[in-house]
C-alpha cells in the first residue's frame, strides 16, 4: 500500500482520531502541566519561606519551563520539516520511491 492511500482509507480514520488526539495532548497538555506544577511547587516554597526552597524551586520551575518549550518545538520542528521535505520535491531514496505529498497528507490527517 502506498502512504497516500493508507491516509486516506476510512476505514482508519478512527485511528488517526487517536493519534492526532495524542498528539495534541503531547503538544499541549505536557507543557501546560509541567509549568503548573512548577508554580504549584514555587508557591508551596514562597509560602514555606525559606531561601533555600526558594532558590531550589525556582531553579526547579526554570528547568520545568525549559522542558515544556522543548516539547512544544518538538511537534512544531516535526511539522516544519514534514513540510520543508514535502516542497522539495524528493522522489526517491536509496533507490525506492517516495511520495512527500502523502507524508503530508498524513500529517494534516492527524492534525485535523
Amino acid at each position: 500500500l502506498a502512504l497516500q492511500s493508507i491516509c486516506e482509507m476510512e476505514s482508519l480514520n478512527p485511528i488517526w482520531d487517536v493519534i492526532g488526539f495524542v498528539v495534541n495532548a503531547i503538544w499541549f497538555g505536557v507543557p501546560i502541566l509541567l509549568i503548573i506544577f512548577g508554580m504549584i511547587d514555587l508557591g508551596k516554597a514562597v509560602i514555606a519561606s525559606k531561601e533555600d526552597e526558594i532558590k531550589k524551586a525556582t531553579k526547579a520551575f526554570g528547568k520545568r519551563f525549559l522542558y515544556a518549550v522543548c516539547v512544544f518545538l518538538v511537534v512544531w520542528l516535526v511539522q516544519v520539516v514534514m513540510d520543508w521535505v514535502s516542497k522539495i520535491g524528493l522522489t526517491e531514496v536509496n533507490g525506492t520511491t517516495v511520495n512527500t505529498s502523502g507524508w503530508q497528507a498524513c500529517w494534516s490527517k492527524i492534525r485535523d
